[in-house]
C-alpha cells in the first residue's frame, strides 16, 4: 500500500515544470462559503428538475454535468487564459493514466455504492454510516501523507462524528450487504477527494491549478459515469423527458453544477479533503436550520443535541479554543463598549497576543455568520414554495 502510495504521489510531481509565483490569495472562508452555496443550490435544482419536471434520471443528469464541465474548460482552454497554467504540466500519457484515470475510478465507484445502498438501508441509518466520512478521509489523509497525524484532531472529529450519528439516530435494519457498499462508498469517495487534493498541492516545487485539475479530471468522471448511466439508466430512459424539461432549464442546471466543480477544487486546493467533507457537515446543519425556520419542519431533541455537538465541534476545529477564548472575550468587551479599552490593554498583557489577534478572530467570526446568513437566505427564497423535509438526504453531484 504504502509503494503504491509513493508511485501515485511521484506521478502527481511529475506534472510539474515550475512551482507558480505565490500570492496571499483569498481567505479560505471564501472558498468555504462558496462551496456551501452552491452544493445547496445544486441539490435544490436538481431535486426540482427531478421531481417536478419529471427528469428522474439522476445519474444521467450527473452525466450531463460532468459533459457540460468537459466542454466548458475546453471552451475556456481555447477562449481565456484561465486554464494557461495547463502549459506547465507535463502530461504524458503513463501520468494521465496514474494519476488523472483513478479519480474517475473513484468517482463512479462511489457514485454507485451510494445509490445501491438505498435497496438495503433505512435513509436514517445510512446518514448515521455517512458520518463516518471524516474519520475515513482523516485516516487516508493519514496514510497518503497530505496531513499530520494529531491524536487531539483525531477526537476532535469524532466528537463531530458522534454528534451527527446522534442526530440521525433512527430506527436501524441491519444489512450486511448494505453497510459494505455503503462502507465503500465512503472510502471511494474519501480516496477520491485526497487524490484530488495530492494534485492540486503536489509537492514543494509547484502545484496544479484547481481549474486545471477540472480540466483535466472532468472528462475521465463523464466518461466512467457514462458507463455507470448507461447501465443504471440506460433502459428506461425517455429522450422525450429532456424536451419536457426544457433545454435552457438543463442547460442552466449544468452550469450551476459547473459552478460547484469549481468552487469544490477550489476548496479542497485551498484547504484540504478532510475540510470539504467537514464542510458538507456544516452545509447539512444549515440546511436543517432553514428548514425549521421557514417550513417549521419538526425535529426532535436527540436531533437538536446532535447537530449542537457536531456543530459545537466544528468551531472548535475551525478556531481552535484559544480563538474561541478569544472571540468570545471580544465579543463580551465589544458588547460593553470597551474597545478602546481592549486595544490599549492588550499591547501591555503578555500571553494573550497582540491586539491584531483579537479583531482577526471577529472579523473570521463574523466573515463565517455573515455566509451562513447569506446562503440560509438565499436557499430560503429559492425554495418558498416547496417543502423541506428531505433536503438534509440530498446527494451533491459534483466532480
Amino acid at each position: 500500500m504504502a509503494a503504491e502510495n509513493d508511485d501515485i504521489e511521484r506521478q502527481a510531481e511529475k506534472l510539474f515544470v515550475a512551482p507558480p509565483a505565490r500570492s496571499r490569495g483569498v481567505h479560505a472562508v471564501f472558498y468555504i462559503a462558496s462551496w456551501i452555496f452552491f452544493s445547496n443550490l445544486t441539490i435544490l435544482f436538481n431535486k426540482w428538475v427531478i421531481d417536478n419536471k419529471g427528469f428522474r434520471y439522476p445519474v444521467i443528469l450527473t452525466f450531463w454535468h460532468l459533459l457540460f464541465a468537459t466542454i466548458a474548460t475546453q471552451i475556456l482552454a481555447r477562449t481565456t487564459r484561465l486554464l494557461d497554467g495547463r502549459k506547465a504540466v507535463r502530461m504524458t500519457g503513463r501520468t494521465y493514466l496514474r494519476a488523472i484515470v483513478p479519480i474517475g475510478l473513484l468517482y463512479s465507484a462511489s457514485l454507485v455504492c451510494s445509490n445501491i445502498v438505498y435497496l438495503y438501508l433505512s435513509v436514517a441509518f445510512i446518514q448515521m454510516l455517512k458520518a463516518a466520512a471524516p474519520v475515513a478521509v482523516l485516516l487516508i489523509s493519514w496514510a497518503w501523507g497530505v496531513e499530520t497525524p494529531s491524536l487531539r484532531r483525531f477526537m476532535n472529529i469524532l466528537v463531530i462524528v458522534a454528534g451527527v450519528a446522534l442526530a440521525s439516530f433512527g430506527e436501524i435494519d441491519f444489512s450486511w450487504p448494505g453497510f459494505f457498499f455503503q462502507l465503500g462508498g465512503i472510502v471511494f469517495e474519501g480516496l477520491r477527494l485526497v487524490l484530488i487534493q495530492v494534485l492540486l498541492t503536489g509537492d514543494e516545487r509547484g502545484s496544479m491549478d484547481p481549474l486545471v485539475s477540472l480540466y483535466y479530471y472532468a472528462p475521465v468522471c463523464a466518461a466512467m459515469n457514462l458507463v455507470v448511466a448507461i447501465a443504471s439508466e440506460g433502459a428506461k430512459f425517455d429522450p422525450s423527458d429532456i424536451a419536457r424539461a426544457g433545454w435552457g432549464l438543463l442547460l442552466l442546471n449544468a452550469a450551476v453544477a459547473f459552478l460547484l466543480n469549481v468552487s469544490s477544487v477550489f476548496l479542497i486546493g485551498k484547504t484540504s479533503g478532510l475540510v470539504m467533507t467537514l464542510t458538507g457537515i456544516l452545509k447539512n446543519i444549515l440546511l436543517v436550520v432553514v428548514s425549521v425556520a421557514i417550513w417549521a419542519t419538526p425535529i426532535s431533541q436527540l436531533q437538536c443535541l446532535g447537530y449542537s455537538i457536531a456543530l459545537a465541534g466544528l468551531v472548535y476545529y475551525s478556531l481552535g479554543w484559544d480563538h474561541i477564548i478569544a472571540l468570545v472575550g471580544t465579543s463580551v468587551t465589544y458588547a460593553r463598549g470597551g474597545y478602546e479599552l481592549l486595544s490599549s490593554s492588550s499591547r501591555t498583557e503578555a500571553g494573550h497576543g497582540s491586539a491584531s489577534d483579537y479583531p482577526f478572530a471577529v472579523r473570521r467570526g463574523t466573515a463565517m455568520g455573515l455566509a451562513a446568513v447569506l446562503v440560509t437566505i438565499l436557499v430560503g427564497g429559492f425554495l418558498f414554495g416547496g417543502s423541506a423535509s428531505q433536503i438534509g438526504t440530498g446527494k451533491t453531484w459534483s466532480a
